[in-house]
């Protein structure tokens, strides 16, 4: 579930309108695919994957749905409402396969795990139902979707991690990439999907690891995100000198690949994060002073409910840990809202929490009980959902005022930041991140999209530091 708290693509955005010029340019006489992205990091990462293995069997890419041949949506099964939304666009791409007979629609990712043939037999809405670990059978399955076939691969791997594919970077901006540096998860939240619809961890050969974020930083690259539902577990044995990879030790290897290469990871789990990763992040400039550490609950009570295998003492010791090896280190959360029998005594340990860890940023939710999860079979979902959005508002008014009180702290402080692109409010300003990833705009002069600038922040808003170059 934490990797639903990388970045706000997480609720419920899509993707579909960015391809590169390149792939434009490239689309004459060829089969068209157009993809939209749900949900995680990860889902946006694995659609690089997909847009890799069609374009090696002759596809290109459209960014209009009523211009393809082949539709596919990357889905979300985290929470309810994320599943609304695929069936919403289920159900328009279904208008468009009408007026079309030839078009193929197709489903991939976490609902394609967890509903399995459910949208073929039962709803028809698609032709193709592709999980998250058979993406190298989706050519064979066209062809059997192409032959009238109803196609569908939902079997989970254990070995499956794609090392050997080179993702097509569909919505860049050139400068940051995701990398995929693990798949699945062993830790069985009561509240979470994701280790039944992508199955079980293992990691990435190191080696691969570290190949794609130098072919990156070489292709103009200034920043890479590695990624994983818990990268702190990363665990690779190289067989051939007997030497073991943590994830202390990859974030070395990439750090070095050039002092001009950032590095951040997402996500972490507070019962795995160690001291070796921390004083990795100290000793390297390049690697970002940022952190995502998904609390869910301040009550220990419900943290042992949830499985999460720490307390909110443990958490709070690991805060503090943080923030003595590395001062200063931005830090986030996600939080839950109304989990199974949490009472008000509860929701304020979660506020008190929330308090003493000032977050730079939280994504904050009221639970949505999944069925086939633990807690879909043990607990009764008996929080009113009133009582769940009334908690979630006093949770966000909580950290709204934290995060306002966090952006004016860094007033009159200097930073540097990798620009990432133009302001979506004026193009005569850059936007970029400070290594705490915070957002600065600030006026644009000579300087451009992937540059490093140092940056005085004289005001801010909420969600945004405002300054100029000196």
């Amino acid at each position: 579930m934490e990797l639903l708290a990388q970045q706000k693509v997480h609720d419920e955005a899509r993707q579909g309108e960015a391809f590169s010029p390149h792939w434009q340019q490239q689309a004459a006489g060829k089969k068209l695919f157009y993809i939209e992205s749900y949900g995680c990091a990860m889902n946006f990462a694995d659609s690089e994957v997909v847009a890799s293995i069609l374009q090696n069997e002759g596809y290109a890419a459209t960014t209009l749905p009523n211009d393809a041949d082949l539709i596919l949506i990357n889905t979300c099964s985290i929470r309810e409402k994320a599943e609304q939304t695929v069936r919403k666009r289920l159900t328009e791409f279904r208008s468009i396969k009408k007026s079309r007979p030839g078009l193929m629609v197709g489903v991939l990712g976490c609902m394609a795990e967890r509903l399995k043939a459910t949208f073929i037999e039962e709803e028809k809405l698609v032709d193709i139902v592709v999980g998250p670990d058979a993406y190298r059978s989706l050519p064979a399955l066209i062809d059997e979707a192409e032959g009238g076939q109803k196609a569908v691969n939902v079997l989970l791997s254990r070995e499956e991690t794609y090392a050997d594919i080179s993702p097509i970077r569909l919505n860049s901006n050139g400068v940051t990439a995701f990398v995929s540096i693990m798949r699945g998860c062993n830790n069985m939240c009561s509240f979470c999907v994701v280790p039944f619809t992508r199955g079980r961890e293992r990691s990435r050969p190191a080696a691969s690891i570290v190949q794609e974020c130098e072919a990156l930083y070489n292709e103009g690259y200034r920043e890479v995100t590695l990624l994983g539902q818990n990268v702190d577990s990363y665990h690779w044995v190289d067989e051939s000198s007997d030497i073991t990879v943590t994830f202390a030790r990859l974030l070395e290897m990439v750090a070095t690949i050039s002092p001009l290469l950032r590095v951040r990871f997402s996500t972490s789990h507070p019962k795995d994060i160690t001291d070796e990763v921390l004083l990795t992040m100290a000793a390297y400039e390049n690697i970002c002073n940022y952190i995502h550490l998904p609390v869910q609950s301040g009550s220990s009570r419900m943290l042992q409910m949830m499985n999460r295998t720490y307390s909110r003492e443990w958490y709070i010791a690991k805060v503090n840990r943080i923030r003595e090896i590395i001062p200063g280190c931005g830090l986030s959360t996600d939080m839950i809202a109304g989990f199974c029998t949490e009472t008000e005594e509860d929701h304020q340990q979660s506020l008190s929490l929330m308090e003493y860890c000032q977050y730079d940023l939280a994504y904050m939710y009221f639970y949505s009980e999944r069925p086939g999860t633990l807690a879909a079979r043990r607990f009764a979902d008996d929080v009113p959902l009133e009582t769940k959005k009334r908690r979630l508002q006093e949770m966000v008014a909580l950290y709204r005022g934290h995060s306002l009180a966090s952006m004016q702290k860094d007033v009159g402080k200097t930073f540097k930041v990798l620009v990432e692109g133009n302001s979506k409010k004026d193009e005569n300003e850059l936007h970029g991140r400070t290594d705490h990833n915070k957002v600065v705009v600030f006026p644009k002069k000579h300087f451009k999209k992937g540059d490093y600038v140092m940056v005085k922040v004289n005001s801010c808003t909420a969600g945004t530091l405002l300054g100029e170059a000196i």
